[in-house]
């Protein structure tokens, strides 16, 4: 086994419903809401508990989104 294939076999990706936090681009595939709407709705939210910042970046925390969207009569 060379050493590309070891390094290959010891990475992995999480799947997307096991994740704490989304990425906008994932979020927007995993809700099918298109990431320029998730954007207006954090900047319309300051203050929501449903994202976090990192750096520029917004993370969005998968299910504390998920009980705003279960409260949320239109996105």
């Amino acid at each position: 086994m060379s050493r590309n294939e070891m390094t290959e076999s010891k990475s992995y990706e999480v799947p997307i419903w096991h994740k704490y936090a989304l990425t906008v681009e994932e979020a927007a595939r995993y809700y099918h809401i298109g990431e320029g709407k998730l954007r207006a709705i954090i900047d319309s939210n300051p203050n929501g508990d449903f994202y976090m910042m990192n750096g520029n970046r917004a993370l969005i925390k998968r299910e504390k989104f998920e009980r705003f969207l279960d409260m949320a009569t239109v996105v």
